[in-house]
């Protein structure tokens, strides 16, 4: 290569300075099309030529927030890459996977900064939400009407719901009054009708705001002799936050003293005008036990019903509510479930609360076993992980998304637990001599009902029994037999246990004997706080204590002509002894109390039958023994409470 005469044959090139304008120009232009373009140093490395520029606003996006929201679903519903967000909180301290769970503020925050406009909703809201979003009129059907029966206690409210059934469910009750949440369906008229029968007794609210919730018409039952009690009004409050209309049954209508009249002005200043009167609220005038009126009450009912023009979406996944749960020894967590939309099968994966659950089976009220459950049914579910809340939300959805969120759930539970502290054991017979002595000021108790609804009444019950000398705090709430993880929950924290409608099994009694843990059982609401009461002001009456015989296994029963049923058992334990006292546990729950009326060892009578020996046993007016039931055998005496406190305190109650 030859240069040209008078120029060097490599030419320098111009400075900065001696570069012209535009070429400058030009250069800040390309800078400006390629800002990570890197010039080389000596040392050869890169050096950031220009800054990044920050990103444009994003225009405002509204935002549904759950509880467990994963950055993953969070980075969906913000339109964003998921790695922005981890980015973010990275910048913040906080190393996370795209898969973890957000609590909500940290979510809702995220969101925010991403200029997110949040509004936080449950999960279940969010499900119906998005179901919501897609029903037409041409998906809705009709569906039976929800009708909740409400009143005050001992008004006839089971008794109207037994006769419009053909049963006999107050038959069954402890002390005559309902402690449960039941739900029937019956046949009207050739349409079906969903009943919710709720407690009338004062310490019920929940439940009773609970059935109130989930029901399309209330039928307030009032007693024609008694009136318009506190309850009746409670039950009216609830219906009308609930915004249900009310059809009221005067009750009890066959008895002399009746005054239905009475009730009607009564009803009228709580703003419930009967239309005989020019007002807008049915009254019918009922006796359960004499069936008088109960068809027209009904035709009332299905009119109001279809005045409602009641519909829900039998194609949606299967919502509704838990009325009642329980566990059950046979088949382990029950819940009682009230379907509102939707269709809920076999196998369908759903959430209840904090808990998990598979459909495994579907009862109905009487026991029959179901594949599906359309709108407006009452069904028994089995297939749950554990015992949920009575007044959770039921929803059927994915398996992977009911999982995640439950288990979010549950560590949310298990962070806000509260750990009871040790103390010393006390029983309810110590507890006023305490008390005078300025020793207590904290009664820890644990509550074991036979069902969900029982334990949630007892645990907001209890602690307004409290006063400036003593507080009483609720350290566990729980479904089933006692056992022994209580007895040992109460040694450690010094509490008493209350078992309602359960029984201690039998190594759950032997160590709360060793540990000397109260254990007091009853079946009836009101004796509870009336015990409480009693003992916090040193009146307790002589203690009904039972002296434990022994307890044999029902292997077989026999039908034999003149004498009913005798079971044939194997005594496993102790003896059992002729014309002792008797108690048959059914799945951990005692379901009859009476005697031996007889005892045979072959075809011998015998006094005392001991254990590993088979005999026949005889229960006085009780036919209803079945194979693996437990029969426990007992001898009762009064001894005063300062005895009792003298003695320890093992499992001891009223009869």
């Amino acid at each position: 290569m030859k240069a040209e005469p008078g120029k060097p044959l490599y030419a320098r090139r111009p400075t900065q300075r001696q570069r012209p304008m535009a070429d400058k120009r030009e250069m800040e232009g390309e800078r400006k099309l390629h800002p990570t373009r890197q010039r080389q140093g000596a040392g050869g490395r890169g050096v950031a030529a220009a800054t990044i520029a920050p990103p444009e606003p994003r225009a405002p996006r509204e935002v549904t927030l759950t509880e467990g929201i994963t950055i993953r679903e969070l980075a969906e519903k913000l339109d964003i890459r998921a790695k922005d967000l981890l980015k973010t909180l990275l910048d913040r301290g906080v190393f996370a996977s795209i898969n973890q769970a957000l609590d909500v503020p940290t979510a809702t925050g995220l969101a925010q900064s991403f200029n997110g406009v949040v509004s936080v909703v449950s999960f279940e809201e969010e499900m119906v939400l998005e179901v919501a979003k897609e029903e037409t009129q041409e998906n809705l059907r009709p569906r039976p009407p929800v009708v909740t029966v409400m009143g005050h206690v001992d008004h006839g409210k089971t008794s109207l719901l037994d006769a419009i059934r053909e049963a006999d469910v107050a038959g069954g009750e402890a002390g005559g009054i309902t402690q449960h949440i039941g739900a029937y369906k019956v046949q009207v008229q050739g349409k079906n009708v969903v009943f919710v029968d709720t407690p009338g007794h004062e310490a019920f609210t929940r439940m009773r705001a609970r059935g109130a919730k989930v029901t399309d018409i209330v039928v307030l039952v009032v007693a024609a002799d008694d009136g318009v009690m506190p309850q009746t009004r409670e039950a009216i409050d609830h219906a009308k936050a609930a915004n249900v209309p009310i059809i009221v049954a005067v009750n009890k209508i066959d008895k002399p003293e009746a005054q239905p009249e009475r009730v009607k002005r009564q009803l009228t200043e709580l703003g419930l005008m009967p239309s005989e009167w020019g007002g807008d609220t049915e009254v019918v005038e009922v006796s359960a036990k004499k069936r008088q009126n109960l068809e027209k009450l009904l035709e009332i009912i299905l009119l109001v019903a279809d005045l409602r023009e009641l519909k829900a979406n039998p194609d949606a996944p299967a919502s509704g509510t838990v009325l009642e749960s329980r566990m059950d020894k046979g088949r382990g967590p029950v819940a009682t479930v009230l379907v509102q939309n939707g269709t809920l099968n076999t196998s369908d994966f759903f959430i209840a609360g904090s808990v998990f659950g598979k459909v495994r089976a579907m009862f109905d009220e009487r026991g029959r076993p179901v594949k599906t459950a359309p709108p407006s049914t009452p069904v028994e579910v089995l297939g749950l992980q554990g015992v949920p809340e009575a007044g959770d939300h039921f929803q059927v959805t994915e398996e992977a998304k009911a999982r995640h969120v439950v288990e979010y759930r549950q560590s949310k539970q298990r962070d806000a637990a509260l750990r009871a502290s040790a103390g010393g054991r006390i029983t309810l017979d110590q507890l006023h001599e305490q008390l005078k002595a300025g020793e207590v000021k904290e009664l820890p108790i644990v509550i074991k009902a036979d069902v969900q609804g029982s334990a949630e009444v007892l645990g907001e019950m209890l602690p307004k029994l409290s006063d400036d000398r003593v507080k009483l705090k609720i350290i566990s709430e729980g479904v089933g037999a006692v056992t022994e993880n209580d007895v040992l929950l109460a040694s450690a924290s010094g509490a008493i246990i209350i078992a309602f409608g359960v029984r201690p099994d039998r190594k759950a009694a032997d160590l709360a004997q060793q540990e000397k843990v109260d254990i007091r059982t009853h079946n009836i609401i009101y004796e509870v706080s009336d015990e409480i009461k009693k003992a916090m002001e040193g009146l307790l009456e002589p203690v009904i204590q039972e002296s434990y015989l022994g307890r044999a296994d029902v292997r077989n029963t026999f039908r034999i002509k003149g004498s009913g049923t005798v079971a044939g058992c194997y005594v496993l334990d102790g003896i059992m002894k002729r014309d002792a006292q008797v108690r048959v546990v059914r799945d951990g729950t005692v379901i009859y109390t009476s005697k031996l009326s007889s005892l045979k060892r072959f075809k011998d009578d015998a006094s005392e039958v001991r254990a590993g020996f088979e005999c026949g046993l005889g229960i006085a007016n009780f036919n209803d023994v079945k194979v693996g039931d437990v029969l426990e055998c007992f001898n009762v005496q009064k001894i005063s409470a300062a005895e009792a406190a003298g003695q320890g305190s093992g499992p001891s109650g009223r009869k």
